[in-house]
């Protein structure tokens, strides 16, 4: 008997697989906001240097589960966890691992751009500062090296006292970037980067997004699938609280195993 197997991951995919770490795995996940069962039984291993989407309709639990990754959903009141997150082998649930020290490794950025109300420089030297770095030298270089590597150093190098309220949402955006990579992380969580912004700005924002995986692992919430087809290496689909399927990002758009996956890419519901 012969056994087709539609769409094979090319064989340079297959060995770079091979070689690349785990940064997040999490086992039997599940959530709850006091009796809504939010995120149930998840099963997902995430790697690093990697761009993993994660699509699906309002309400399924995207947003959720990726703030569970840095435990910022500890801040809402009746959350209730079990299962296991592990990130580079250690569960981010135990007693020992201090939140601090973990979102110290997993940058965030938000759906809509949340500069802070003072200078571009002061936004991006805020997290190295809280970190105990006050030399005004080594403030330049960092503030410097994070712009460039948010691809808008160019933009406001001769900008960097005026408040960064007063430059456009696509380069806030940017400078939220910026300000994540300040503090040196390995892995950045993205709720949704683009869906303030501008067509120009949002093309902006996926390029950045393909040049950080370099040095990065990128996990980004979307609803745009079309941008999730075009910046992803993999995509998982949730559906109420659940992993339909997660796969290469090239499988999961030309050919679906599950029937939900496919009715959802080709807008039959969502």
């Amino acid at each position: 008997m012969t056994i087709i197997i539609a769409n094979p991951p090319r064989r340079e995919e297959q060995t770079n697989n091979l070689t690349k770490k785990a940064v997040y795995k999490t086992n039997q996940l599940n959530l709850w906001y006091g009796t809504n069962h939010a995120l149930k039984n998840i099963d997902l291993e995430i790697l690093e240097n990697e761009v993993t989407a994660i699509i699906g309709p309002s309400g399924c639990g995207k947003s959720t589960y990726l703030k569970t990754l840095n435990r910022m959903v500890e801040l809402v009141p009746s959350v209730k966890t079990s299962g296991e997150i592990l990130y580079r082998g250690r569960n981010i649930f135990d007693q020992n691992y201090g939140v601090e020290e973990l979102r110290t490794r997993v940058g965030m950025v938000f759906q809509k751009p949340n500069p802070f109300p003072k200078s571009i420089y002061d936004n991006i030297a805020y997290g190295p500062r809280i970190h105990g770095i006050q030399n005004k030298k080594i403030l330049d270089e960092i503030v410097e090296k994070s712009l460039r590597g948010a691809a808008i150093w160019e933009e406001l190098k001769d900008r960097l006292t005026e408040n960064a309220y007063s430059i456009s949402g696509g380069q806030q955006q940017r400078v939220c970037i910026a300000r994540a990579l300040a503090i040196e992380p390995d892995v950045i969580l993205m709720d949704e980067p683009t869906s303030a912004l501008d067509p120009i700005s949002t093309l902006k924002i996926e390029e950045l997004v393909q040049e950080l995986k370099k040095d990065y692992s990128i996990i980004i919430v979307t609803h745009n699938m079309q941008q999730a087809a075009r910046i992803s290496d993999k995509t998982a689909f949730f559906l109420n609280g659940e992993v339909v399927e997660y796969d290469l990002t090239d499988t999961i758009f030309s050919n679906p195993s599950d029937k939900r996956t496919e009715d959802y890419i080709s807008g039959r519901f969502g």
